[in-house]
């Protein structure tokens, strides 16, 4: 089993492009409603969850039974697979997609069957995985996928679905803001479909360690047996409730993220650097053999990047940001890109 090791210290004080970050941080009414509840007796008590439960429904448009608070996409994805899967069942996962994804099946005791991405275009596998869904146990989907921003659509997800009622059938909506693009109003009639939506993305909050999982209430019950009763911590807790009132933070935010990734698909053009089309906020470029060094010469100035290499040869991953973030990426890329 290979250990997932995220390069996740050493950031401070440089230009974070390199994990999908909010760039800029929660929203400043996030950090005032955790101030006016804040009280030192909080923390030597259990967490509540009734408010969060009631704010999230009202958020997400389902009912409270359909929620399961989570510790992350990460504890979604453990969660779900600790639910339904044993030991040598086969989970179907896409390549390249989210670590986790192979991390907690492995663990589970599964066996992991991974379907690749046209290695030119990264078109989704759609016709190959309707083939192996017959005989997964489980399928866990990006939509948007990282590392390549690609997308399907609702039509697509009602294949894959149908492929194979009887495996759950995870869409990870962690990029939903950026593209649009959900399955959420697919639960009613799909008894199989997970979707999870994290707070660690758009809203600014992945120190606070909170994701949901959206299905229908017979499942969601099912996954609170096998979940720690208080996985999420108080503060995550109130936090969100903030988080999810507070829509014109996260539209704006969203309006300058895919601002910035017009003007990174530019800066790329001008440069003669291959780059894929993304409905998330991160790009995937082709550096080919200048791949390591790119990264190292970037971080050099500043500016985090992700290498992908070990996924996709010679590829590099550049979160979007804000357009200030874009314009001092671009120029700090030039600036290595020409001086080779």
């Amino acid at each position: 089993m290979r250990p997932y090791s995220p390069p996740s210290s050493g950031r401070a004080g440089k230009l974070r492009l390199d994990f999908n970050e909010n760039t800029v941080g929660c929203s400043p009414k996030v950090l005032a409603y955790i101030q006016e509840h804040l009280d030192r007796n909080m923390f030597s008590v259990y967490p509540e969850y009734e408010q969060t439960r009631a704010a999230l429904a009202g958020y997400f448009q389902v009912d409270e039974p359909q929620i399961v608070l989570t510790n992350g996409t990460d504890e979604a994805i453990q969660v779900l697979v600790n639910t339904y899967i044993d030991d040598n069942q086969r989970v179907l996962l896409t390549h390249p997609s989210y670590a986790m994804y192979r991390f907690y099946s492995e663990v589970a005791g599964a066996e992991v069957e991974e379907v690749s991405y046209e290695p030119e275009t990264l078109n989704f596998p759609l016709d190959t995985i309707i083939t192996r869904a017959k005989h997964a146990n489980a399928i866990l989907i990006a939509n948007p996928n990282n590392p390549t921003g690609t997308t399907i659509d609702t039509g697509a997800i009602r294949r894959i679905l149908e492929a194979n009622p009887n495996a759950p059938v995870l869409i990870d909506e962690a990029y939903y803001e950026f593209c649009g693009i959900t399955a959420l109003p697919l639960v009613p009639q799909y008894p199989n479909l997970f979707v999870s939506r994290t707070f660690s993305k758009v809203f600014g909050m992945a120190a606070m360690r909170i994701g949901v999982i959206l299905t229908q209430a017979a499942n969601a019950a099912h996954m609170r047996k096998a979940q720690s009763p208080y996985s999420v911590n108080t503060l995550a807790a109130i936090a969100a409730r903030a988080a999810v009132a507070d829509t014109e933070y996260v539209s704006q935010y969203v309006a300058e993220a895919l601002e910035a990734r017009r003007m990174i698909y530019s800066g790329l053009d001008a440069l003669g650097i291959p780059h894929y089309p993304s409905q998330a906020n991160f790009i995937l470029f082709r550096a080919g053999d200048r791949a390591i060094e790119v990264r190292d010469k970037l971080r050099d100035m500043g500016v985090l990047v992700r290498d992908r290499s070990y996924e996709i040869a010679g590829c590099v991953r550049v979160t979007t940001g804000t357009r200030a973030h874009a314009q001092r990426f671009l120029d700090a890329l030039n600036e290595v890109w020409r001086n080779a």
